[in-house]
This record gives C-alpha cells, sequence and structure tokens, in this order.
C-alpha cells in the first residue's frame, strides 16, 4: 500500500520552491489531503491554495497536528519544529528522494536528466505526450506554458524532471530516461565532478528501459564510458544513431532536421537557441523509443513556447530586447550568450547574479569564459539560497575574474539590485539585447526598469 494512498494526511515542507509545490499538486489530484507550508508567502503559495490546498506561512509545529505523512525540501532544516514534532508524534517521515522513489512504484517514470536544460526538456515532453493524445502526469521544476501547473497526476506514464540537487535522484529506477548534459554543479554534496559523474552513471545504471542521451556533451560522454549497457546517442556529427542537421536559428524560433533508423523528422521550435535544439532532439528520440508517432513529437515539439525563465522574452525596453534566462552554472551561460550571437544580436549587455556561495568559490574560474561576446557585464551580489556566507563572499569576486580574464570586457560590480538597473540606464544606448540571468532574485530588475517593457 501507498504511503500516498488515497485520503491521507500529507503536509509539504518548503512548497515555495516549484518542484515541492508540483509534488503537492500531484498529490492532491492522487486524493491525498494535502497541506503546505514555506517561510515567506510567495505566487508559488498563491497558486496552491488556488488549487484548494491549505498553506501556511511560517514553520509551527501546529502544522502537523493530524498529519500522516511529512516530506519536505532539502533546504528545511533537520532541527525544524514541524520536522521535530512529526517525528515526536510518530509520523511518516519521507524525505524528497523517497517521495520520488515512492512515485516510481506506482507508475513507469519517464525522466528528463542533466545539470541544466531539464525543465524545458520535460516541459517538451508533455507537450509531446499531449499531442499524442495521451493522459501521462508530470512533476517539472516550472509550470509549463501553454498547458498549466508543475504536477498532474495523470492515469498513465509520469514524467518527470529528474532533479540531481542534494541527491534527489540517488534511489529512483525509472523506466526510461533522456541525458541531456553533465557539468560541475551541487558540489556541497558531490564534492567533485567525479562524484557528479558517477551519480548520473549509478542512475543510468538503475534505469529498466531505454537511455537517450546527447553525444555531444563531454560530461555525458565520460559517464557513457563507464556503463555496461546500450544507449541511444543523439548528436550532429556523423556516427550517432540519431543526427541533428540542418539547422536554422532566428531570434526566436529555430528548425531542423533529425535523421534516424529509416526515418526523418522535420521539426520546428517556437525557441531559439542550439542547447533547445538538443533538448528537444533528445525528446522527440526518447518519445520515438517509446513508441509516440512521430506526427505527435514534431506536433507536440511545435506547441511548446518555452519554460519560465529559459530564455524567456520579456520585452522590449528603449527599443532593447529583454530576455531572462536561469542560466547560473558556466555550461548554461555559454549556451546562452551563444544562442544570443547565433540569433544576430551583436551589442550583448548581461546581468548576473551568482547563485550560492559554494557553487561560486568552486566554478569562479569557468565564469569568465562562459561571458566570451558579451560586450558588458553587470555581476550583482550572491544570492546564498540560504547556504551559509562565513567568509562574506560577494559577487565582486566574479566580476573581478571576469575582469582578469578579459580587460577590454567591460566589468562591473553592483550590490544592490537598484544600483544595476542605473548602470542598466546607462548602458542600453549601447545595447541590442539585455540578458538578465541567475537563478535567484535577479529577475526582478525587469519590473524596476524605468518606463517598464513594451
Amino acid at each position: 500500500m501507498s504511503i500516498f494512498q488515497v485520503d491521507r494526511r500529507v503536509h509539504v515542507m518548503g512548497a515555495g520552491g516549484t518542484g515541492m509545490s508540483g509534488l503537492a499538486l500531484l498529490l492532491g489530484e492522487m486524493g491525498a489531503s494535502v497541506s503546505a507550508c514555506d517561510a515567506v508567502d510567495s505566487p508559488v503559495l498563491e497558486e496552491l491554495r488556488a488549487h484548494h490546498i491549505p498553506t501556511f506561512v511560517g514553520h509551527d509545529a501546529s502544522h502537523v497536528e493530524g498529519v500522516e505523512v511529512l516530506t519536505w525540501s532539502p533546504a528545511v532544516a533537520l532541527d525544524d519544529p514541524e520536522v521535530g514534532a512529526a517525528r515526536s508524534t510518530g509520523v511518516r517521515l519521507v524525505t524528497r528522494a523517497g517521495a520520488f522513489n515512492e512515485l516510481a512504484t506506482m507508475k513507469r517514470v519517464i525522466g528528463l536528466c542533466g545539470t541544466h536544460g531539464k525543465t524545458t526538456a520535460t516541459s517538451m515532453m508533455v507537450q509531446v505526450s499531449l499531442a499524442a493524445g495521451r493522459d501521462d502526469g508530470w512533476l517539472v521544476g516550472a509550470p509549463v506554458l501553454g498547458v498549466g501547473a508543475n504536477g498532474h497526476w495523470g492515469h498513465g506514464d509520469l514524467i518527470v524532471e529528474l532533479d540531481e540537487s542534494f541527491g534527489t535522484f540517488s534511489e529512483l529506477a525509472p523506466f526510461a530516461i533522456g541525458l541531456l548534459n553533465v557539468e560541475a554543479d551541487h558540489l556541497d554534496h558531490y564534492r567533485n565532478l567525479a562524484g557528479v559523474e558517477a551519480a548520473f552513471a549509478d542512475l543510468l545504471t538503475r534505469t529498466r528501459g531505454p537511455v537517450v542521451a546527447w553525444g555531444e556533451d563531454a560530461g555525458v560522454a565520460r559517464v557513457l564510458e563507464t556503463l555496461q549497457r546500450e544507449v541511444v546517442l543523439v548528436g550532429t556529427s556523423p556516427g550517432f544513431d540519431w543526427r541533428v542537421s540542418d539547422l536554422e536559428l532566428e531570434r526566436r524560433r529555430a528548425s531542423f532536421v533529425l535523421r534516424g533508423p529509416g526515418e526523418t523528422l522535420a521539426i520546428s521550435l517556437r525557441v531559439t537557441g542550439a542547447h533547445n535544439v538538443a533538448n528537444a532532439a533528445v525528446v522527440a528520440v526518447l518519445a520515438r523509443t517509446l513508441g509516440i508517432a512521430k506526427e505527435a513529437v514534431v506536433a507536440g515539439l511545435s506547441n511548446f513556447v518555452g519554460a519560465p525563465r529559459r530564455y524567456q522574452y520579456r520585452g522590449a525596453w528603449r527599443g532593447v530586447d529583454v530576455y531572462e534566462d536561469y542560466a547560473h552554472l558556466p555550461g548554461e551561460i555559454a549556451a546562452t550568450l551563444e544562442a544570443t550571437r547565433a540569433a544576430g544580436y551583436e551589442r550583448v549587455t548581461v546581468v548576473f547574479q551568482p547563485h550560492r556561495v559554494t557553487r561560486t568559490l568552486a566554478l569562479l574560474e569557468q565564469f569568465a569564459p562562459a561571458f566570451e561576446g558579451a560586450r558588458h557585464v553587470v555581476v550583482t551580489d550572491l544570492y546564498g539560497a540560504g547556504e551559509a556566507n562565513p567568509t562574506s563572499v560577494t559577487g565582486e569576486v566574479v566580476a573581478d575574474a571576469l575582469g582578469r580574464y578579459d580587460r577590454s570586457m567591460d566589468t562591473s560590480y553592483r550590490a544592490e539590485l537598484a544600483d544595476v538597473v542605473t548602470s542598466l540606464n546607462a548602458l542600453v544606448g549601447d545595447s541590442d539585447v539585455i540578458l538578465v540571468l541567475g537563478a535567484g532574485d535577479v529577475g526582478t530588475i525587469v519590473g524596476m526598469l524605468p518606463g517598464g517593457l513594451t
């Protein structure tokens, strides 16, 4: 019998994070009696309330009275009063990883994974599933634009964004997987790149069915070298099982041809960037491997209109296009800059907010080359995400690293977001695009731009 059976009372802590909010929505659709909380109020909690899920702001032992199962985000401290109260009263405690593993015993899990791009790819897979007329469920790290919330139970398989942070997928045994890329991240948990790659290798080993991977990624190649299992490879080079060709990139569109054993798919996207083409190609091949008709694959990918904060066009400010992107790893930043240049932008201004102390320090020297091609880079202060900062590191370390790498690049550090807006006022005349990059709250500056967007 599942720990998430119908009518069971489940409390979700840290539900302000999109991953946990999606879990709350999914469990509610299953028939569980769900409540949720987070340290501060947010639009995410407001969405849960709109779906008739009771929410609490702040943490208090009273929130778990009568609760049978407690699950929480890794961001929640284990000495939290709700966790303590649940432990003392015999409430079943289930980590986020445990919750995902439990769901995998109830349905076939179709997973999309990688250190970046997985929200986009998972949303693409949802669109393909819908185009095929399937009623699959999903768990995604952001709402699926044009479809709805980020959690849905459904009656078919479960399409899941497999998050590597804090070892969330460490015990999960999916049915099928699309692997996008592997880069150094979450080193506070994995310690080094080798630890990250070993975790992905273990995940692929536990996968019972097909594995499809983007073969052009160096991290993916290293992971696959350690495996003794069949993997379907996708890429642009000869010799892969499926090959991407005839790539055309426009400012907000892309198209390509995907050729595999005995078939050809002409795919058009309403997003741009070679990284999105790679995501779409992996999704297309995974869907075809699972038996989804190629017409549904093509239609579903053409229906994808992007994911929130994933190279999302926000509008124009004083005639300059503004995009917001979640990019916070060097590889993500480089891919976003590459997509921007390929779309024809030449005078690129970047606002970058470093995310988490450990990540920033571990990857400091890798950030600098990722910004190649930018004319101006304004670095904000670190977004700590609740992580301790005993040495008071600021975003200035990133600005300094960029300056050392390329003295011709105009780089500055602005501790306050309001000061970033002041800098943009001075730089907008020398820009044809502004990229707002980071996984924290840096996107709020878009709403602070004088006169607003058109």
